[in-house]
């Protein structure tokens, strides 16, 4: 299919699918970009959809994680298993780019493959454990720890979206079957909260780094409290860690909410990363 922006198609590349987005480009290095939790790779909502327009000078790799989109169904996954499914994207070299949930993929696929890896932009991501000695971060994860614990065996994925969005104030999205089996998919996963990433490893690599997060306003008062605060603290530590350079956007979904600043940094390092 083509339209004005890019020419798209899809591709199965081993146990997931992949939508392509590209128009010919000048030859640069591929991206790789790896979604979160109750979402696909190119969902308009909470997905990559808006980061279409990059395809102008780079090919565009947007993952379906197992379970998710157009990938398989699977019983159970998790970061560790993504983060083989994405080496086997990054082909001889990509750049990668990773929200929430996916943030921990990408990460644990850098340490496992930097030399494959041309930069890294992680996107708010859940990456609470390796943050844990900030004590917002600690009370975040020991709270995440017991609710999972407490989760009741025959909860429905409709019931996880609403547990999800309108518990913490957020307007719960429509239920489509999409929708339903990537909230399926999500209450399968371990969770990427408690993967323990080394940190140093991915502060030695050579490779660029790039830490985007909102500064949470105008987020429902419990979903700031819930998520924010925890995901605010743990990109500085993360970032700090790691070496990466840190943009705060308006807002707390920074590459849907604020896809012009977003896509201009993602270009601004991968410019970087060229040139170097």
């Amino acid at each position: 299919m083509t339209d004005t922006s890019a020419d798209q198609h899809s591709e199965a590349a081993g146990p997931v699918h992949v939508t392509v987005w590209e128009d010919g480009g000048a030859g640069l290095p591929s991206v790789v970009l790896v979604h979160g939790i109750l979402t696909w790779g190119d969902d308009e909502q909470y997905g990559f959809a808006a980061q279409r327009p990059l395809a102008d000078r780079h090919r565009l790799l947007v993952m379906d994680r197992r379970g998710y989109g157009r990938s398989p169904d699977i019983a159970h996954s998790d970061w560790s298993v993504d983060a083989e499914d994405i080496v086997g994207l990054l082909g001889t070299g990509a750049h990668l780019v990773g929200h929430a949930y996916g943030g921990v993929s990408a990460m644990a696929a850098a340490v496992r493959r930097p030399d494959l890896v041309h930069s890294l932009t992680l996107i708010q991501p859940g990456a609470l454990r390796p943050a844990e000695r900030h004590p917002v971060v600690a009370e975040a994860l020991a709270r995440a720890r017991a609710a999972t614990a407490e989760l009741p065996a025959d909860l429905t994925p409709q019931e996880f979206l609403t547990a999800a969005t309108a518990s913490v104030g957020m307007a719960t999205p429509e239920p489509t079957p999409a929708r339903l089996r990537a909230a399926a998919a999500s209450m399968a996963e371990r969770p990427c909260w408690d993967a323990d990433i080394p940190l140093g490893t991915l502060a030695e690599a050579p490779f660029p780094k790039l830490m985007i997060s909102g500064d949470w306003d105008g987020a429902p008062e419990q979903y700031r409290k819930y998520a924010g605060e925890p995901l605010i603290a743990c990109a500085d530590y993360v970032a700090a860690a790691i070496g990466a350079d840190h943009l705060i956007v308006p807002g707390y979904y920074p590459h849907t909410q604020q896809p012009e600043r977003t896509n201009a940094a993602l270009r601004e390092l991968w410019d970087h990363a060229q040139r170097a």
